[in-house]
């Protein structure tokens, strides 16, 4: 595979209808809302769907859900024990911590792309303390319109131990976005890229995913069609250090609403500066 050697943009536009994209547990699990009342997704979350995605692919992920794990370890650790040459440089009296992150970054596909923190204590070696910096870096997504969140309380309708009575007993709240639509930025740095080995190959599966990035993906919060992606933009410059800094490539798509009150994607106007020079791929979400 050949290491990327051209820096990319790229930008994605996500509709939210009757769900909770990304709950904030700090606040009683309600949509997460800045303090001018804009809508937020974390980079964190968007990561989280990324991987499964890739997951979903068939690629090799190290942080895996408890819920989607495709194999047997229930830790970090033990996925990286399992690999035989991680586990040798984990039980050696003196570590290499560029080697165990050069092999971290071709085992896993979401370490050579977003990095990690390898930190294991010794096991009769000298443990590990290892950071890998990943050139695919996520901006939080923000809604272009403050949005308005639904809450209705929620009770259950059987018991939950024997011997008592049936009865409505509160369960708590849930809460919804009506309606929104959020965008959110990334980028991909080739010098980061060139010490994780991220290729090209690479490149185009994360493309894939932003494409589809709420499949597989319904629950209870995000009913299967309430979350969708309707637009990627992906920039690719000619060098590795590109025409144009990431910034300026981003402010050169705006998303703005073209009613007071919109209530569908089509109430809204996208516009793109094109840039001379910068080559522009706009993907259609599937």
């Amino acid at each position: 595979m050949t290491t990327l050697d051209y820096k990319i943009d790229f930008a994605v536009i996500v509709s939210v209808t009757k769900a909770n994209p990304n709950g904030d547990p700090l606040n009683g699990n309600r949509p997460r809302q800045n303090y001018d009342g804009f809508g937020e997704i974390s980079d964190v979350a968007i990561k989280r769907k990324i991987r499964n995605r890739l997951q979903d692919m068939g690629e090799s992920i190290f942080v895996q859900s408890n819920d989607r794990k495709s194999d047997s370890y229930n830790s970090l650790r033990e996925r990286a024990d399992a690999n035989a040459e991680l586990d040798k440089i984990l039980k050696a009296k003196s570590s290499s911590n560029e080697e165990f992150a050069r092999i971290a970054c071709q085992e896993w596909l979401d370490v050579r792309s977003f990095g990690q923190v390898f930190a294991f204590k010794a096991d009769k070696g000298a443990g590990v303390s290892v950071g890998v910096r990943g050139p695919v870096s996520i901006h939080t997504a923000t809604s272009v319109n403050p949005i308005d969140i639904t809450s209705m309380q929620i009770t259950k309708s059987v018991n939950s131990e024997p011997g008592k009575d049936r009865g409505s007993d509160t369960m708590g709240m849930k809460h919804r976005v009506d309606f929104g639509v959020y965008v959110f930025y990334g980028s991909i740095n080739t010098q980061l890229a060139e010490k994780t080995g991220f290729s090209n190959e690479d490149a185009e599966k994360i493309k894939q995913v932003l494409a589809t990035l709420f499949e597989n993906d319904a629950s209870a919060a995000r009913p299967d069609g309430s979350m969708e992606v309707h637009k990627v933009y992906w920039w690719e410059h000619n060098s590795k250090l590109g025409q144009y800094s990431s910034a300026k490539v981003h402010r050169s798509l705006t998303v703005s609403s073209k009613v007071e009150e919109p209530k569908a994607i089509t109430d809204y106007e996208v516009l793109l500066t094109e840039m001379e020079g910068l080559k522009t791929e706009v993907i259609d979400g599937l």
